[in-house]
């Protein structure tokens, strides 16, 4: 299904609740914050011209819709297609579909709360700090891999490799795979752009298949031979007699590997490029484990990895003084909220030491991250460990945001420290 869109279009949309940007502008996704300091201080609840539907930018808004259950990210639970005008699925992109059928993000109660369930043990604060010495020793041996080197692309060698490998260990795939995961997942996440080519989304789809088939293999051996791993977990679990099925397995086993990165990735890159830019000495910034909590959430914060979260009217409902259908959909500005002059005092500085840090860059309500505690401490291993080792980090190059407006995460991180 990639990316939720309005159906049904929507109309006597007053002009002064009208705002305009084009995603794929590069002027737009470069800085994005332009856009939303206009929003904030005119109208954060808007009808988004490009997207064609309501969107939401105020952090009270989107907290509260996060959390509202009158929404949600499916709709044929509740309405036909008919009803909605929804099309057919494409049968090229097939593969990709079947991926998301039982993805997490996307169900709702009560299979979302089955399936949760099943799955959540492997994800709690008290099972996934035990991950922090592996994180640790494999941030180290990044490092060590370029330390030597006058330059690098942090993102390719450090930024990405660390949560790659970490999942991929956590499911029970082999750490010499996470390469070849993270270019499926590259190339299925661009079924999210907005206005996406029939072009990528054949690429997409040959690229969810082959994750399949991978999967899949791994699947079938698990059958074979459990091991002490998430993908035997997920096989064997049992909750009152009900199991998941391998399909089921198989979309979760892909969320977890996608997801289990990509965000963790994106605000490593933004973080690193958030701390070189603000002149503030990194010793201050790590200085405790609770600064280091403190820095890392600043960054979810200030420059989150995901920027617009949608959901469908689930029935015929009133928000706030706006009147939406079933099968309307909304934006939640996650970036925007995150920079809400009305919840953070000097929204746009950053500022690791503020009181005010709670942000929603994980969402919340019941699709709210369920590997947000894996990610704080991959965020927090990563910044402590690579301004240790390199104090005199600083940019080699002006880094620029990647054309995936919704994954706010920078192309490369040209990076010194000589």
């Amino acid at each position: 299904m990639a990316a939720i869109l309005q159906l049904k279009p929507v109309t006597d949309v007053p002009d002064t609740r009208r705002a305009s940007a084009d995603p794929r502008d590069p002027a737009f996704y470069q800085n994005p914050y332009a856009f939303y300091d206009r929003l904030h201080a005119d109208n954060p609840t808007f009808f988004w011209e490009q997207y064609g539907h309501w969107c939401f930018a105020g952090f009270k808004d989107v907290n509260a819709l996060l959390r509202d259950k009158r929404f949600g990210r499916e709709i044929l639970h509740v309405a036909t297609r008919e009803e909605l005008g929804m099309p057919e699925p494409k049968p090229h992109t097939a593969a990709f579909d079947l991926t998301e059928k039982h993805s997490l993000l996307n169900l709702e109660p009560p299979a979302h709360t089955r399936l949760r369930t099943l799955v959540n043990r492997a994800f709690v604060s008290r099972h996934v700090e035990q991950l922090r010495p592996r994180i640790v020793r494999l941030a180290n041996e990044m490092i060590d891999g370029f330390e030597g080197e006058e330059s690098v692309d942090l993102i390719k060698a450090f930024a990405a490799p660390i949560p790659a490998i970490i999942i991929a260990e956590m499911i029970g795939l082999p750490a010499e795979s996470a390469p070849q995961l993270l270019a499926w997942s590259n190339r299925m996440v661009a079924m999210y752009m907005f206005g996406v080519s029939h072009e990528t989304e054949l690429d997409a789809n040959q690229a969810s298949q082959d994750f399949m088939d991978f999967v899949g293999d791994a699947i079938r051996e698990r059958r074979k031979q459990p091991r002490e791993d998430l993908l035997s977990h997920m096989l064997t679990a049992d909750r009152n007699g009900d199991r998941l099925s391998d399909e089921e397995v198989m979309s979760t086993a892909i969320l977890l590997l996608n997801a289990g990165h990509e965000a963790t990735v994106h605000t490593t890159g933004n973080g690193v490029k958030s701390i070189l830019e603000s002149g503030i000495d990194p010793v201050t910034l790590f200085s405790t484990p609770e600064q280091t909590e403190a820095t890392a959430e600043e960054c979810l914060r200030f420059d989150a990895p995901l920027h617009l979260f949608t959901r469908y009217a689930l029935s015929d409902l009133e928000y706030g003084g706006l009147h939406l259908r079933k099968g309307d959909v909304i934006g939640l500005m996650l970036g925007a909220a995150n920079r809400d002059p009305r919840q953070f005092a000097n929204a746009n500085r950053f500022d690791p030491f503020r009181t005010d840090g709670a942000n929603v860059s994980f969402g919340a309500g019941i699709h709210f991250c369920i590997g947000a505690p894996l990610a704080r401490i991959e965020l927090q291993v990563a910044f402590s460990e690579l301004f240790r080792r390199l104090p005199k980090l600083r940019l080699a190059e002006t880094p620029r945001y990647n054309d995936v407006y919704h994954f706010h995460g920078l192309e490369k991180l040209m990076v010194s420290w000589k």
